[in-house]
């Protein structure tokens, strides 16, 4: 079997992002996110969280950078990477998210407007989306079942 790491996650930007740029001039995009988690301790929930720092690449993260302010809500689906170094004789890591694509989801805190949700990065940008085939749930009879007529959406 194969070895997989593969990380989803939605979450809130804890600050806004930074670009910078290698020396040879491929764009790195970094920002944290905070997940929330509730669990039942008792007779109450208790809220948790983690957070996350994300890297993304190249053209994807120029352009989607204007976009991650601080309160924004977003999915990130990548991989994670382990960065191991020595510094005086003692041994560090730290394990980021490498994002391969970044959606805008809802918006942030600050009540801004929301961009356009970036294609993947592998993606055309003039491509048409594929459709999504999605099957409706059949009721008991094996007949989709009946819907209102003011659905909300």
């Amino acid at each position: 079997m194969a070895d997989v790491n593969h990380v989803i996650l939605i979450g809130r930007l804890t600050r806004d992002a930074e670009l910078k740029y290698t020396a040879g001039g491929v764009a790195c995009c970094k920002f944290s996110i905070a997940v929330n988690k509730s669990r039942k301790q008792g007779e109450s929930w208790v809220k948790e969280t983690s957070f996350f720092d994300i890297v993304l690449w190249g053209k994807q993260g120029e352009s989607v950078n204007q976009y991650l302010v601080k309160g924004k809500q977003v999915a990130v689906e990548g991989e994670l990477h382990q960065s191991r170094w020595e510094k005086n004789g003692q041994n560090f890591s730290r394990v980021d998210i490498n994002a391969h694509n970044v959606q805008l989801l809802g918006g942030g805190t600050t009540g801004q407007e929301s961009a356009p949700t970036q294609a993947p990065a592998y993606q055309k940008r003039d491509a048409a989306p594929e459709p999504v085939e999605q099957e409706l749930p059949l009721s008991d009879d094996g007949n989709p079942p009946d819907f209102p007529d003011d659905i909300p959406f």
